[in-house]
């Protein structure tokens, strides 16, 4: 008798487990984009991702400014760790690559989040204990294309509201924004207080530099837009009210001040500047451009708004032109330089130096050189010794560098009205170059 044994059906394991992530990706893909339909944010997509995955997540502008975070205490301290993080918490996304990075016994991987072209941002995942799977992958592309449809919605309604704020603050500057009780109403609907004391802050991204191929139209349009962001991001981390505007080629914010004459009261404002700014230009990695920051005077009336912002833009292009790219200058400590930039004519400036300095005034190491021989006694007030002391001279040096000046410039140790045309003339060349 023959018995016949019919093989029951052969389950494939791995179909199953394939079936398993697909279902898990899908149920993912359906949670976050019920999120973005509901008005949901981007700490809310990396909560989600963050859950289905078991990893850390991290979501960062193209240039690695956090926008928003899944991560406990534990694993930040780990990526700070390890070299990903720096002081202003950027984190370095020129050191992650999409194959994966090694962090602590785990592994770290960024994805872009791009939609139409554009390069909106980046999606970290950190799991500190194991590898990112290509299933983990996979679940990373699709959080990626619903956060840059959030993103793009996002960027649309801020541009819209950027240009509408902007333009408010520009009337105000130009005085022709209405009365008083209207600008201070329409300027509380925005959340600005604009009757506190503050700061009119103008910066500026610095020119690229002669050995940079010129950049197009567009690639300058992503730098203004990211530099705008960071500025929004870093201000509004200071209080959401603060008034922070994009007018294309600069950005303005308003920083709350203290009329207060202390010597104290006036450094913490500066060092609120200083940490603003610090903020904003990180290590300068990822990207970011140098630029230049002026800063007004404090005021504590509306009507003086105008003015305090045609300060600010006066002390950002004078420092730029005197200390070069990426610096920030204070109003208050143009001194002379601000009567000097006033002229229009800078080849009249250099007439004028040209006459005072004669050959002192040109560009040989020689003319230099003496001119900061010059410029250390003035401002030692011709005392010799020690401007000897300050430039590492022997004395009888530099008696001999004081004899060769006044041969060349007359009796600058006797006259000082010949002193005070030297050293306008010094600050001429500061800012004609």
């Amino acid at each position: 008798m023959q018995v016949l044994i019919t093989p029951l059906p052969v389950t494939n394991v791995s179909d199953s487990v394939a079936r398993a992530t697909l279902e898990r990706v899908d149920a993912l893909h359906i949670a976050l984009t019920q999120i973005v339909l509901e008005g949901g944010d981007l700490g809310q997509i990396a909560a989600e991702l963050s859950r289905v995955l078991d990893v850390g997540v991290l979501v960062t502008s193209s240039d690695g400014r956090e926008r928003a975070a899944a991560l406990d205490d534990d694993l930040r301290a780990l990526i700070e760790s390890e070299g990903f993080l720096d002081g202003t918490g950027r984190f370095h996304v020129e050191q992650a690559n999409g194959s994966g990075t090694a962090v602590g016994s785990g592994q770290l991987r960024m994805l872009k989040v791009v939609a139409g072209g554009a390069d909106l941002a980046r999606l970290v995942c950190i799991r500190p204990k194991g590898p990112i799977t290509d299933e983990d992958v996979h679940a990373m592309e699709r959080a990626s294309a619903v956060a840059a449809l959030l993103i793009t919605r996002h960027e649309a309604v801020t541009a819209v509201e950027s240009k509408y704020r902007g333009d408010f603050l520009r009337d105000v500057f130009l005085r022709r924004a209405g009365d008083r009780a209207y600008v201070v109403e329409h300027a509380a609907g925005f959340g600005w207080n604009l009757e506190l004391p503050m700061v009119v802050v103008a910066a500026e991204i610095d020119p690229s530099a002669p050995s940079e191929s010129p950049a197009s139209s567009e690639t300058r349009r992503l730098w203004q837009g990211r530099f705008s962001a960071a500025w929004r991001q870093v201000c509004a981390a200071l209080d959401p009210g603060t008034p922070t505007v994009d007018f294309s080629s600069e950005v303005v914010t308003l920083l709350p001040a203290t009329e207060d004459d202390e010597a104290v009261d006036r450094d913490a404002g500066a060092a609120l500047v200083r940490r603003v700014v610090h903020a904003v230009s990180g290590d300068k990695g990822g990207g970011r451009r140098s630029f230049s920051v002026g800063v007004s005077r404090v005021v504590a009336d509306l009507d003086d708004l105008p003015d305090a912002y045609a300060q600010a833009r006066r002390a950002l292009e004078v420092g730029r032109r005197i200390h070069g790219h990426g610096g920030t200058t204070w109003f208050d400590q143009l001194g002379l330089h601000r009567l000097i930039a006033l002229v229009p004519d800078n080849g009249e400036l250099r007439a004028f130096a040209s006459d005072v300095l004669g050959a002192l005034a040109g560009n040989t190491p020689e003319a230099a050189d003496l001119r900061l021989t010059l410029q250390v006694l003035l401002d030692t007030n011709f005392n010799v010794a020690e401007a000897a002391r300050l430039q590492f001279f022997h004395y009888n040096t530099m008696r001999y560098r004081v004899s060769k000046l006044e041969r060349l410039l007359g009796p600058l140790g006797s006259d000082p009205h010949l002193r005070l045309d030297v050293a306008v003339a010094l600050r001429v060349l500061e800012i004609t170059g």
